[in-house]
């Protein structure tokens, strides 16, 4: 007996330890990376659908929520995968302990943590949304309590449920604080004053003087550099038939008199026309939906993903708007009724906006920029946004980069008639700038 106690102290020993492990795992909290994102990819398609559908969301207005959403989702799981840290103290007046902490020790299910976030989050985005939309809110949020309640105990849901709600309320509060609460129903202000000149924007609606969110510009962006980043002039305007001014204007009148069907396919496609779609940035935001679905993201890298494009994809408008706004060119169709053609039509609706540069490119040289380094430089894709759509050719469109998807959406305002030259190429190298800047973010 005596000779067998060694034996039986280890064996208990050994016993106590591997219980005492799988205890602890037993309370350990999973990563954000062990969890599915199917549950962000249902918000993405709801929150496209509500932008589509819910008046004032305009370009601009679209892409500020797209990029406040995102934010939210990445810093409520970020908690969740240790590599990963807060973006507080790297954006523009987001400092740290702006975002609640999770309780040490305690366990998360960050699927359930992500679902509570985007739900109150987007709530509050679209409160003036149809009842409806409204429904299918908070329907989607009750779709997926249901089935993350049966996956973890009640304690546990309920802790992930008021953690992803209190970090939705604090990025609501940091939103809030540039001044934007209600823009969509501000995007046409009284205020502001057109200047007039030769060489200046008018409106081509008889029902509206002004032009959209004239002062966009000095909106805060999520990176301070950003706000900052400005094309060179555009050419000097000029009536001379021997300037690079006109040029570019018999440029867009030779090419939208001479329109291809495939240019003309191209030209709608891109068009993302507000009421109609989700407007560009959730265009972009459905090319990023359909990458992260193809290489089958986890939670985590979604979240982290769906952060870049839309905190590039508002820095983009902001940076966009300004140099509108400085320039105040005029659009081609006032150029050329004026100086070449008074019957001049286009195959698109001139936006009510100044010219210089496109919206068009700069967000999507940003989206493409932030895309291709996380994707890679060669990657290969197909666009099926539109494929449901019977009023244009939605065919799904391939690309060989993220690049080419830029370029063909930037050069798609020229074929519609609404762009010069200058305000496409130099907008989309605006747009690389915007995203090589968001890119430099340290995530992890």
């Amino acid at each position: 007996m005596i000779r067998n106690l060694p034996y039986l102290t280890l064996l208990f020993a050994a016993f106590f330890f591997f219980s005492g492990c799988e205890d602890d795992d037993a309370f350990a909290p999973d990563s954000t990376s062990a969890y599915s994102s199917d549950v962000v990819e249902d918000w993405i398609d709801l929150s496209l659908k509500v932008a589509k559908e819910t008046p004032g969301f305009s370009p601009p207005v679209t892409a500020r929520v797209i990029g406040y959403s995102g934010l939210a989702l990445y810093e409520a799981v970020q908690p969740g995968e240790a590599s990963y840290k807060s973006l507080q103290g790297q954006l523009s007046e987001f400092s740290p302990g702006t975002i609640p902490t999770i309780e040490a020790g305690a366990e998360y299910h960050w699927g359930a943590v992500a679902n509570a976030t985007l739900a109150a989050f987007l709530s509050d985005c679209f409160v003036t949304s149809s009842q409806d939309n409204k429904n299918l809110i908070a329907g989607l949020e009750d779709q997926y309590l249901t089935q993350f309640s049966a996956e973890a105990s009640a304690p546990v849901i309920d802790r992930s449920v008021a953690y992803g709600r209190s970090v939705a309320a604090a990025i609501i509060t940091y939103a809030d604080s540039d001044g934007q609460r209600e823009c969509y129903n501000n995007n046409f202000p009284a205020s502001y004053v057109v200047p007039t000149g030769d060489a200046l924007w008018v409106s081509i609606n008889p029902a509206n003087a002004l032009p959209l969110q004239p002062y966009w510009g000095g909106v805060r962006t999520f990176v301070s550099a950003n706000a900052s980043v400005l094309p060179p002039a555009p050419p000097a305007f000029s009536t001379d038939p021997t300037s690079a001014f006109y040029q570019e204007a018999m440029e867009v009148y030779t090419a939208v008199n001479n329109l291809t069907d495939a240019q003309r396919i191209i030209a709608e496609f891109w068009s993302d026309d507000p009421g109609t779609t989700a407007t560009p940035p959730g265009h972009s935001l459905s090319i990023m939906l359909q990458a992260i679905q193809a290489e089958d993201y986890d939670l985590m890298k979604t979240a982290e993903t769906y952060a870049k494009v839309g905190m590039g994809a508002h820095d983009a408008f902001v940076s966009c708007w300004n140099a509108k706004y400085i320039h105040n060119l005029l659009r081609p169709i006032t150029y050329v009724h004026r100086y070449i053609d008074a019957s001049w039509t286009t195959p698109l609706i001139t936006p009510p906006f100044p010219e210089y540069t496109s919206g068009h490119s700069v967000q999507s040289g940003a989206v493409a920029q932030v895309l291709t380094d996380e994707f890679g430089e060669n990657y290969a894709f197909l666009d099926n946004t539109h494929a449901l759509r019977t009023d244009i050719d939605g065919t799904p469109r391939s690309y060989a980069s993220f690049y080419a998807f830029a370029d063909e959406a930037a050069i798609s305002r020229l074929y519609g008639g609404i762009h010069f030259r200058s305000a496409i190429d130099l907008g989309v190298l605006q747009g690389y700038e915007i995203g090589r800047n968001i890119s430099a973010l340290e995530f992890q």
